[in-house]
């Protein structure tokens, strides 16, 4: 009977969750343990740079550390784009200089950029005087744009020709140069000063004939950006015009690169991120930040909230007194903070991304702040009615329902107020209300929530 060789099963890269499986992270690990590199590159060498820097990401620190060592000339330096800045500074302190000034060569600008872009200036100088001459001046060129512009994130490479082309010699042309861009989607009609005068989608090139010249189907409404631009405001552009790309130009009008969709995808996914982290009040941590260095990044805002939080206590002590008559009060006083909190919380965030994404504006504040009050206003009364029926029952005190439903109303309309004041007038003045507002609108909602309840009662009994 012939024997027939049974293979092993191959191992899933990803769960049905859509996170590195288990068992593939064992294997790898397993490898790495055994120092066994060609069992290493079997697993790992055809893994796209997104499953492996996932992976990267999934390992303890000393087996990440081992697994770059392992590696070497092998790592795919293009993962490095998709992990985070912590990650991304650890393994390029394991690789040799000339393992990344080679790996980097092999690279788009704007991936190059990327991973070099947080190096200190005298690592990216001598990683950059190891490149060749062309390769070092467009990377320099990339990196001398500010930080988060469109330049930082363009590619260098394009397709650009003179309008009196055929469409034949356009052709003949992508097909005999061996140094076009490996994906794009337009070819660029440029004058001799190389300013774009027009774009021409490849669907449309190639339904055209031949001896069409590139001026007859070149699409004059198409969108520069400048490479100064902030890529908030790019990634913007493209979401309203529903772009692919976008050639961007230098001060001088002159054509230096283009931005394509899957950068501003990039852009889109990490301008949220740092918005929700900023809200939260946790600076720039990432998931592999040590304790150290998660501690410091939420140390700071954490005493400014316990500053406030003093402040707001000290508006209770105004009232003791009158806590100590009515011990009901102390009981309650949370729920009119904690909802007005809350409340202020949802317009803050609804005022903070419009901001951001530049949905709110001179034409519609005005409507927008009366829509928020009306809402704080409504939902007032409404847990004004709630809360003062819970009171009632709790307490057998309709006076005390009352004070409760007046002091609902009051904080929940302080809270629509603030929640939509607080982030116009940070940026106002300049700062990004995705950092401070939140601690305001807290104190805010805090203050009023308690002044508000225990006034009332104090007035209404009497016991100030």
């Amino acid at each position: 009977m012939e024997n027939t060789a049974v293979e092993e099963p191959e191992i899933a890269v990803r769960d049905d969750d859509g996170r590195i499986s288990q068992e593939f992270l064992d294997h790898v690990t397993e490898a790495v343990e055994a120092k066994n590199s060609a069992l290493l590159v079997a697993l790992t060498s055809e893994l796209h740079e997104a499953d492996l820097a996932d992976l990267i990401e999934a390992f303890k620190s000393e087996i990440r550390a081992a697994f770059v060592e392992l590696q070497q000339s092998d790592f795919n330096l293009l993962a490095l784009t998709e992990v985070d800045d912590r990650v991304r500074d650890e393994i390029l302190d394991i690789l040799p200089t000339d393992t990344v000034a080679e790996g980097v060569k092999e690279l788009d600008v704007d991936d190059a950029v990327a991973i070099l872009e947080d190096l200190e200036a005298d690592e990216q100088s001598e990683i950059l005087n190891r490149m060749p001459e062309v390769e070092r001046a467009a990377l320099q060129r990339g990196l001398d744009y500010p930080e988060d512009s469109a330049g930082r994130r363009m590619q260098h490479d394009l397709v650009a020709v003179p309008p009196f082309w055929t469409v034949g010699q356009t052709i003949d042309y992508m097909r005999d140069t061996d140094d076009l861009p490996d994906d794009f989607y337009m070819i660029y009609i440029v004058d001799p000063s190389f300013h774009p005068i027009g774009s021409v989608a490849l669907n449309r090139l190639l339904r055209a004939k031949r001896p069409v010249t590139m001026e007859d189907i070149t699409d004059p409404d198409f969108y520069t950006v400048d490479a100064s631009s902030d890529q908030e405001e790019v990634a913007r552009l493209f979401e309203r015009y529903d772009l692919v790309s976008s050639a961007v130009t230098d001060e001088g009008g002159r054509m230096v690169g283009v931005i394509t969709v899957d950068d501003i995808i990039d852009v889109i996914e990490e301008e949220a991120d740092e918005d929700i982290r900023r809200l939260a009040g946790v600076g720039d941590e990432e998931i592999s930040d040590s304790i150290l260095d998660a501690t410091k990044s939420r140390i700071t805002w954490l005493l400014i909230n316990m500053l406030t939080a003093i402040l707001a206590s000290s508006v209770i002590s105004l009232f003791d007194a009158t806590i100590e008559q009515m011990v009901a009060l102390a009981i309650l006083m949370p729920i009119v903070a904690s909802m007005g909190g809350n409340a202020g919380t949802q317009t803050m965030t609804v005022t903070v991304r419009a901001l951001a994404t530049g949905d709110l504006d001179s034409f519609n504040v005005r409507r927008v702040i009366t829509r928020e009050t009306t809402v704080g206003l409504v939902n007032g009364m409404v847990f004004a009615l709630i809360t003062g029926i819970v009171a009632w029952l709790w307490f057998s005190n309709i006076q005390l329902a009352v004070i409760m439903g007046l002091a609902m109303i009051v904080n929940m309309l302080a809270a629509g107020l603030s929640g939509i004041f607080v982030p116009l007038g940070l940026a106002r003045i300049n700062v990004d209300p995705a950092i401070a507002s939140g601690t305001f609108v807290t104190t805010v909602t805090d203050v009023v929530g308690f002044l508000s309840f225990l006034s009332f009662a104090g007035w209404w009994f009497g016991l100030a």
